[in-house]
């Protein structure tokens, strides 16, 4: 086939795409191999690719891929995550602008609607990570609210509840009035926020006498059930066992005493509003004060307030302040800088707020998913996150598992009677089994279905999302099935630092407590994807550039190879365009090198050149070598190291030096052997490139050889690493010094390549002279014959590598001065650098405690610097007299 000129991303990578599809290549079912398995960070049904998902999708197809040619049974689940808050939010607004209010609607006809926005919406994200080249296998694409996924949801509720770990109680909890729903304090995001600090003075009952408090919220007195000060403050021993009147309405509270308050914080003296602060519902508890909430779910004024019933909370703020200053309660403002929280879903400003809510008691599940990271059971990569996870999981908090919504598993706890008390249910699978239940808690044979209801509550979303690795298996419902054992636990998870908690905590305590081990052995940790500001990115900066767009302009491969040049694990991304950019010239580079080889013509009859012989020998030990570096660094999950050592590989290695030994004189043909040596290393090279530039490794693998139907380079088998020969390697690295030094000199005196010189070698006995080689170097450098000489040359251009002199005679076009000048800089680099050398060796504690052969390393440079520095000054001695 003859190769294009130019490389064209578009055509390649839909018709590798379909031809990948058509093949089942990302199919896996259990067999004889070893598995290997990854469970996609299942995306937001509402969202669409950003380039976070870009980064973590990349970094998952990459670990697949070089998976299934190692040989493993490689399988990637892909999903959806129905994102309870986020999803109904969308709904919600949708309906509005049909003129639908979701109050109007029975629960069945709105989760209709949702239905169809999912059906409609839902799976755009996975066909985009499709233009990214994901390999998952789309057959066991799984959604958190199909069918099984929501029973095995709610079996585990069941079953918790059944051990005692679910209980349902009135707590405080973080209250998002925008989404009319509780919220886990992982998915509060506290900001740093310019407040103003209010000081209102409270009359003691019967008394002219005022007390005077500090608060960020004025609006919250109309619910305060007390005033507290330390038992040792002297400014209000005065005041022990009286009562206070709440401004505006005059409510009269007690003066509590406790030592929880500290007296250098504003007044010294607390409001205490124990149903809209923790720390106050905390003390209400303790001193048994009455708890008054203010706020309906929306966050208005309801009538407990007395006063702005209706008004909204902010509202509320701006019209108290001049009522309370009208009223003579208002003493000053102050600024202040204050932490207030956010919902992660909505941004809207997190109300606290005591709520009947579901809770799961997590002290005594999290034990075994807290000791298996920190003995290495799991592993997270980088391991700087074990001390954030250890301290989460030592003081893990008990999660409110109910949200206030109709998207989500509907929780499956039924009351009875006509005026339930607050443990007047049963917990089921259906109703008829509830019916059963409920008829022998109560003795009442007489019930039926329809005295028992449903709790309108759903689950929290990651209450299903907690069980993926195993869910997506069946393995709640059907624990013995044969997916289950074959795949779990799962190999890597992908994901982000900032869902440690929400999500990778959780998932290992399901898997210990439903499959009695982990879910998976590492957790990959990517960073942050910002832009060179340090800015997160996000649409309303405007920093976020489109995926799709980016892959449309440089290429799905570029934009992979892009982001993963910048992306150490754990560490924030700082992604610019040049980089997706630089992937893009790189598929360039490969297209073009190939393209290089197909126009040289092949002559059977011709003898294999020696240069040709020892570049072959060369670059396949560069390449074993190479092998076992990737090796290592994927070892270390450093996945963008890893690229790196193959983008040097073939840039530097394979086009700048392997390329140019055997590429053959212009309009001369090449020998047979030397040409598929050629071939050989272009493929093993696209076999190591492929997990990481998928679409261009395909097609270029198809135009090297002739291939049989049905044949991938994704299926093929990866190069594993061979023996490899240090000398030769070293000796190499001298030749490219020698020939870099030859070509350095042809610049500075204009010479032509084309005019061949003699080249006189110098110290090659004591010296690292690479012999082997001296058919590369005559090549390279255009030597007409290389001679070992014990004298120095004069009237030669002449340049030291590893203590071995080397002269070009170039007669007149050598300037004395010049060339004295810069031998005398290497000089003085060398003295400055023998200096360093012998500080270091004078230093009896780098001595006595560094590794033996780092310090015979030491004493090598010194030796071979002390040489260095007697050349150069005999040779500026030379040229001098």
């Amino acid at each position: 086939m003859e190769i294009p000129t130019k490389y064209n991303p578009a055509l390649v990578e839909d018709k590798w795409y379909a031809y990948w599809m058509e093949n089942d290549f990302f199919s896996s079912t259990p067999d004889d191999r070893e598995p290997y398995t990854i469970v996609i960070p299942p995306p937001n049904v509402t969202g669409v690719l950003h380039m976070g998902h870009m980064l973590n999708n990349t970094l998952q197809d990459v670990l697949i891929r070089r998976a299934r040619m190692m040989g493993k049974n490689a399988l990637w689940v892909p999903g959806t995550d129905h994102a309870s808050i986020a999803t109904e939010a969308r709904v919600v607004a949708m309906l509005k602008e049909k003129g639908i209010d979701k109050n109007d609607l029975t629960r069945p006809e709105f989760l209709e609607h949702a239905w169809e926005w999912k059906e409609k919406h839902g799976g755009i994200i996975l066909e985009q990570l499709k233009k990214l080249g994901a390999s998952c296998d789309w057959s066991r694409t799984k959604f958190t609210m199909d069918d099984d996924m929501s029973e095995s949801v709610l079996r585990v509720f069941v079953d918790l509840h059944k051990k005692g770990h679910v209980y349902r109680g009135v707590r405080m909890v973080n209250w998002d009035p925008q989404a009319q729903t509780a919220v886990s304090d992982e998915e509060v995001i506290h900001k740093e926020l310019q407040s103003k600090l209010y000081y209102i003075r409270y009359q003691v009952e019967g008394e002219d006498d005022f007390i005077t408090i500090a608060t960020t919220r004025p609006e919250t007195i109309l619910g305060d059930t007390a005033v507290c000060v330390h038992p040792e403050d002297e400014r209000y021993k005065k005041f022990h066992g009286k009562k206070v009147l709440v401004p505006l309405i005059n409510r009269p509270v007690p003066i509590i005493i406790d030592e929880y308050v500290d007296r250098e914080f504003g007044t010294g003296a607390l409001k205490i509003t124990p149903a809209h602060d923790i720390n106050d519902y905390e003390l209400g508890l303790k001193h048994n004060l009455l708890s008054i909430d203010i706020f309906n779910p929306d966050g208005t004024l309801n009538e407990a307030a007395e006063i702005l019933i209706g008004e909204d909370r902010f509202k509320a703020k701006e019209l108290i302040v001049p009522m309370l200053d009208d009223a003579k309660n208002l003493v000053k403002v102050e600024d202040y800088l204050n932490k207030v929280g956010f919902s992660e879903r909505t941004n809207a400003v997190i109300e606290p707020k005591l709520s009947l809510q579901w809770f799961l008691n997590m002290k005594e599940l999290a034990s075994p998913a807290l000791e298996t990271v920190l003995n290495d059971t799991v592993r997270l990569q980088p391991a700087k996150f074990k001390n954030v996870y250890r301290h989460w999981m030592e003081n893990v908090k008990d999660w409110c598992i109910s949200r206030q919504l109709w998207w989500g598993q509907r929780i499956p706890a039924f009351f009875y009677g006509d005026n339930p008390g607050p443990n007047d249910y049963v917990v089921a699978m259906t109703v008829e089994e509830a019916l059963e239940l409920a008829k022998k808690k109560t003795g009442n044979k007489t019930l039926t279905v329809n005295d028992l209801k449903q709790d309108e509550d759903v689950l929290d979303t990651w209450f299903s999302s907690w069980l993926w690795p195993i869910s997506v298996f069946d393995g709640i419902r059907n624990p013995d099935n044969e997916d289950i054992k074959y795949y779990y636990p799962t190999n890597d998870l992908v994901t982000a630092p900032e869902i440690l908690f929400f999500w990778v905590a959780r998932m290992i305590i399901a898997g210990y407590e439903y499959r009695g081990e982990r879910p998976f052995n590492n957790v990959y940790l990517t960073g942050i994807v910002r832009d060179s500001q340090r800015r997160k990115m996000s649409k309303s900066l405007g920093n976020s550039p489109d995926p799709i767009e980016l892959m449309k302009k440089y290429s799905a491969d570029g934009v992979r190879v892009g982001m993963l040049f910048c992306s150490p694990a754990g560490n924030d991304l700082l992604f610019e365009e040049t980089l997706t950019e630089q992937g893009r010239n790189f598929s360039n580079k490969i297209w073009n090198a190939f393209r290089l080889t197909q126009n040289w013509e092949v002559d059977d009859n011709i003898d294999q050149p020696e240069a040709s012989v020892k570049a072959i020998e060369w670059f396949d030990a560069f390449i074993n070598k190479s092998l076992k570096e990737i090796e290592e660094q994927f070892k270390k999950y450093r996945i963008s190291d890893a690229l790196m050592i193959v983008y040097k590989l073939f840039w530097d290695e394979f086009s700048s030096w392997y390329l140019e030994v055997i590429k053959p004189a212009y309009q001369k043909p090449i020998d047979r052997k030397t040409y598929e040596s050629t071939l050989d290393f272009f493929e093993k090279l696209l076999k190591i490139l492929h997990p990481f530039m998928p679409f261009i490794t395909e097609e270029l693998w198809h135009y090297i050889r002739d291939r049989e139907e049905g044949a991938s380079i994704m299926i093929s088998a990866m190069p594993v690493e061979g023996e490899y020969n240090e000398v030769l390697m070293k000796d190499f690295s001298n030749v490219s010094a020698v020939i870099t030094q030859i070509r350095s000199i042809r610049k500075e005196k204009s010479i032509s390549q084309q005019e061949s010189f003699e080249l006189f070698v110098r110290n090659s006995k004591i010296g690292e002279y690479p012999e082997a080689f001296v058919s590369v170097i005559k090549k390279m450098g255009n030597i007409s014959e290389v001679i070992l000489t014990e004298d120095k040359i004069e009237n030669a251009g002449s340049f030291m590598v590893k203590n071995v002199e080397y002269y070009l005679p170039l007669g007149s076009l050598v300037n004395v001065e010049e060339e004295i000048e810069k031998l005398e800089k290497e000089l003085d680099y060398s003295r400055g650098f023998l200096n360093s050398i012998m500080k270091k060796l004078g230093n009896e504690r780098f001595v006595n405690n560094a590794p033996e052969s780092v310090v015979a390393s030491e004493k090598k440079k010194l030796a071979d610097t002390e040489t260095k520095i007697s050349a150069l000054e005999e040779q500026i001695a030379t040229l001098k007299s």
